[in-house]
């Protein structure tokens, strides 16, 4: 099964979008725009940008105030450059590190983007069959 699919009860649902919440939802489209090399495809009237990316399509819509506390969503990237470097870049361009995780067999980065929403960046390994 693909991982963008999934079939439940006789229904196929697939990923549309992530969606994050925000009280100033237009730069942070932009800069997730400019990190994962996508583009603002669609702004509506302030209040909802969809970004479209190598990935897939990211969501930022306007809220009076954010959940407090920890992301009960988050996403993970993969890289296949080098992780330390990646994650550099990424603070560099406005990201917060959280923590390096893992161990010799698996690593992955924890950062918060301007906003505060914490996402990971892991090392893109390919399996043997």
């Amino acid at each position: 099964m693909s991982a963008s699919l999934l079939r439940v009860v006789g229904m196929t649902l697939s990923i549309g979008q992530v969606t994050t919440d925000s009280t100033d939802p237009g730069p942070l489209a932009r800069w997730w725009a400019d990190v994962t090399g996508g583009q603002v495809v669609a702004e509506h009237d302030g209040w909802f940008y969809i970004v479209q990316g190598p990935g897939g399509a990211f969501a930022f819509q306007k809220v009076d105030a954010v959940t407090p506390g920890k992301n009960k969503v988050h996403v993970d990237f993969a890289t296949t450059d080098d992780l330390d470097a990646v994650a550099d870049e990424l603070v560099a361009a406005g990201a917060s590190l959280v923590a390096k995780r893992g161990d010799d067999a698996f690593r992955w980065i924890t950062l918060t983007d301007p906003q505060g929403n914490e996402f990971c960046v892991a090392s893109e390994h390919l399996t043997e069959d």
